[in-house]
């Protein structure tokens, strides 16, 4: 029973998370990261590390400053590294954090090069291409290994070639 409880909680927290994605795909920006920060403060900083994961990487997206966007990124993998090296995780645990190491790398890469830190943001698009490795040949894992060559594409990554940083937001 409390197994089952246990599970309601997890599940409501996902669809709460996905409820606020949403609004954000929607376009109320402001709306989003105000709820996400709502959720953000009833996990807290030592909540479940998957639910921090996910709620971290979304949080960043909703981000008006490039290093505010840095921030939650950095968050977000070192959610998912408390679960990786956490010691036994569960099959579902461990099969997320092998889908989120590529797209985390490939958001962290995109913050870095943002702020114009293009040896860093390389270094995240190398550690994304290495972890795509691992996902399944879906749309997703499709989608983020498109997203890894059009960034490599970007950044000159493998031919050497010169990258300048994108004109920062108004």
């Amino acid at each position: 029973m409390a197994e089952r409880q246990g599970q309601a909680a997890a599940d409501a927290v996902l669809t709460r998370i996905g409820q606020v994605v949403i609004l954000h795909h929607a376009g109320d920006r402001e709306e989003a990261r105000r709820r996400f920060l709502d959720l953000w403060a009833e996990l807290g900083e030592h909540g479940d590390p998957l639910y921090r994961c996910t709620l971290a990487h979304y949080l960043a997206d909703t981000q008006d400053d490039p290093a505010d966007e840095l921030a939650w990124d950095l968050r977000a993998l070192t959610a998912v590294e408390e679960i990786a090296g956490g010691g036994p995780a569960s099959r579902e645990e461990a099969l997320a954090v092998r889908a989120f190491y590529p797209s985390l790398h490939l958001s962290l890469a995109a913050d870095y090069a943002g702020l114009g830190q293009c040896d860093a943001a390389r270094t995240h698009l190398r550690r994304a291409s290495r972890a795509a490795a691992d996902l399944a040949d879906d749309s997703y894992g499709e989608g983020v290994r498109a997203a890894i060559r059009r960034w490599e594409a970007r950044l000159g990554e493998g031919d050497g070639g010169a990258w300048t940083p994108p004109r920062q937001r108004p």
